[in-house]
């Protein structure tokens, strides 16, 4: 029964999201600032195009003081190829998705435009709310 329960209905929808051609340094004081460990990359339609991690910060700021280079841009360390979810995945197929991933978050989109993130805790949350009520809308 726990399948007719979304993607979207326990996803958080409002994210700290950076472009490609944002200076890596405004992109690590956002991570630190917010206290997350990393975001999705969008373009101006909000497409998803990456995932920038703390990992990838690290990459880059030791690429930038290696090469002595001033302005490391997103685009160039973030990680291209990202794991999503669809809006209309439902609870179970992601909670599998996170067991045999190991991943904590995945993007959320709907037809390829970012619309938000799940987490592992999210995921428990519609759990929860599941044996405490039954399925939304109940």
């Amino acid at each position: 029964m726990l399948k007719i329960v979304k993607a979207h209905q326990y996803m958080t929808a409002d994210l700290v999201c950076f472009t490609p051609e944002m200076e890596l340094a405004k992109a690590i004081d956002l991570l630190l600032q917010h206290r997350i460990s990393g975001a999705p990359v969008i373009d101006e339609r909000k497409q998803l195009v990456g995932i920038l991690s703390e990992g990838d910060c690290l990459k880059g700021a030791l690429t930038g003081s290696y090469f002595e280079e001033a302005a490391v841009i997103v685009s160039d360390v973030m990680t291209r190829s990202v794991d999503t979810v669809d809006v209309e995945a439902d609870i179970v197929s992601v909670a599998e998705r996170f067991v045999h991933t190991g991943r904590r978050r995945f993007p959320v989109v709907d037809d390829g435009r970012l619309v938000g993130q799940i987490s592992r805790r999210d995921i428990l949350r519609a759990v929860k709310h599941f044996n405490d009520h039954g399925a939304p809308g109940a």
